[in-house]
């Protein structure tokens, strides 16, 4: 069986309630894997969630645990989560770097894929951070040094750029829109296969032995609306774009 890493996609937020003279605080916790899981699962693939808190101390920090994937899918999470673990961070010691190995496991053969977000690509801010890492130098994407985010309230469609990839053949021509996403360039030896506005919404690439694969927007809301999620093209495209990483496509 396949078998998919998603690392990130949660997220605490906290709200503070005035009311009058008195306030108090409230956490919720939220994630948003879900419909890419379920797409995953239903095509027989096996997905781990990896929730962004537990990513700094959790995240594969050996070749030996990173081959138990076929895949792994970044989304929405920085890369300092993955770079500090808590030995580091918080004891001072030397930790491995897991950007390098990451990068090293896909040209040894593994998939690698990156998914839109606030904490992806160089992000809100500039603080998801992956500009001039090891990652970007294996994904199909030159990713900015600054606030890559391209927010489109209005709505933008997806539009197929290269019809004869397996990942998105016989997909139609113009597909529904997306809320915005992360602008990012293409590598010489990367394939454009879908655009948003004017910027690559969905490329590939092929480095060493391995497969990576960039999605400029979000794979649920709130760049990627239901209106997307239920389309039955997002089924087919995540579908295929695993099995297209794990070279069973």
């Amino acid at each position: 069986m396949t078998r998919v890493l998603v690392a990130g996609e949660s997220w605490v937020s906290e709200s503070t309630h005035y009311k009058g003279f008195d306030s108090f605080t409230t956490t919720t916790y939220h994630t948003g894997f879900e419909p890419l899981r379920d797409v995953l699962e239903a095509d027989g693939v096996q997905v781990d969630h990896l929730p962004a808190h537990d990513v700094p101390k959790l995240f594969p920090g050996t070749a030996e645990e990173l081959a138990a994937y076929d895949v792994v899918v970044l989304s929405d999470i920085g890369a300092n989560s993955i770079l500090l673990h808590p030995d580091t961070w918080l004891a001072s010691k030397k930790s491995v770097n897991r950007l390098d190995l990451l990068a090293d496991w896909v040209r040894q053969g593994g998939g690698l894929a990156m998914a839109g977000g606030y904490l992806s690509f160089q992000g809100i801010e500039a603080k998801a951070a992956f500009s001039g890492t090891a990652v970007e130098r294996v994904l199909p994407a030159v990713i900015s040094r600054y606030d890559d985010r391209v927010e489109a309230p209005q709505g933008l469609p997806g539009v197929l750029a290269d019809a004869e990839h397996p990942i998105v053949a016989g997909l139609p021509a113009r597909w529904p829109d997306l809320l915005g996403y992360n602008r990012f360039t293409l590598p010489e030896d990367a394939r454009l296969l879908a655009t948003v506005g004017e910027d690559p919404l969905l490329a590939v690439r092929e480095v060493g032995a391995g497969r990576t694969l960039a999605w400029a927007s979000d794979i649920a809301p709130h760049w990627c609306p239901e209106e997307f999620t239920g389309w039955e093209g997002y089924a087919t495209i995540f579908t295929r774009a695993v099995r297209w990483l794990a070279k069973e496509l």
